[in-house]
């Protein structure tokens, strides 16, 4: 009796080339510290939260030249064994422009992950802790139902659970954004367009 074929056992450490080699399936396939995360498409919901999210962070760190607001899919590579796709993220400027490509050498100012029943433990713990491993200045965790904003910073052993203004001040802005959360969840329930 001989051995399995390699491609039928699961490997114990991923890495970022080998979720790369993968086939496409229409899921998300991450790796954070050699664990694989797969999750399904996101929810209508979850999509408009992006869509907002995006729109406001691309205007603000366009005029306060700062960096450049990006959605995923995306490879985010922190490490060989660390590629995430934030649903939305901001990277700076890289010799005062916007980076060649992914992993150009752009650093990442903010993390935005939008909470789903399929990622809520991978983005409250396992993504999380990476993120701040990582020295991200800021991961933001979206929670549509709940209506609030859990805002991460490398060394909070809590989050901040934001439910009315979000502030955000990276460095090398002139000016904060303000975020009225009562405003963007109101969208998105649909109570007003």
């Amino acid at each position: 009796m001989g051995m399995p074929p390699p491609h039928s056992v699961a490997p114990t450490r991923w890495t970022a080339e080998m979720v790369r080699a993968l086939p496409e399936d229409g899921r998300r396939h991450e790796v954070v510290d050699g664990e694989l995360l797969v999750t399904p498409s996101p929810s209508r919901d979850h999509q408009r939260v992006v869509r907002d999210l995006v729109n406001v962070l691309h205007a603000y760190t366009n005029a306060e030249g700062i960096g450049e607001a990006m959605i995923s899919p995306s490879d985010v590579e922190l490490d060989p064994h660390g590629l995430v796709q934030p649903d939305v993220f901001v990277e700076g400027l890289v010799a005062g422009r916007p980076a060649g490509g992914w992993n150009a050498g752009a650093p990442l100012l903010l993390v935005v992950e939008i909470l789903s029943p399929s990622t809520a433990r991978a983005d409250r713990t396992t993504k999380r802790r990476r993120y701040q491993r990582a020295g991200i200045p800021e991961y933001w965790i979206v929670d549509i139902d709940a209506r609030t904003v859990e805002r991460w910073r490398p060394s909070d052993d809590r989050p901040e659970v934001i439910s009315e203004q979000l502030v955000w001040h990276p460095d090398g802005a002139g000016r904060p954004l303000t975020i009225e959360l009562g405003e963007l969840f109101s969208r998105i329930h649909g109570e007003t367009l």
